[in-house]
């Protein structure tokens, strides 16, 4: 591997593990999607450095970049959406409290 790449690698390890720290430990809705939109953009940074150090000539990896980027903005739109209805009908946001829907 070479030593430029781990410098653009590290980053986005750090930036997976505390997206996945940060999804496991939360309760509350909002924090454990900002937590899948940090390992989301981690997965984004692997693809373009990829790309740029084993293809530099080709633009594959930008291209999947922008569509994976396009793809989180609107899954990010409906999940705040549902979160937003979830307050509306319960008063909190806490994944503990989301069963009270059921009844």
């Amino acid at each position: 591997m070479d030593l430029d790449m781990l410098w653009y690698l590290v980053p986005s390890v750090i930036m997976f593990a505390a997206g996945v720290y940060g999804f496991m430990t939360r309760k509350n809705m909002i924090a454990m999607l900002i937590s899948l939109e940090l390992m989301l953009n981690a997965a984004d940074l692997n693809f373009v450095v990829f790309n740029r150090f084993l293809f530099p000539g080709q633009m594959e990896g930008m291209v999947f970049t922008l569509f994976a980027i396009a793809i989180a903005a609107a899954e990010t739109a409906v999940a705040i959406a549902i979160i937003v209805n979830i307050y509306r009908a319960i008063g909190n946001t806490d994944v503990n409290d989301a069963d009270k829907m059921k009844y």
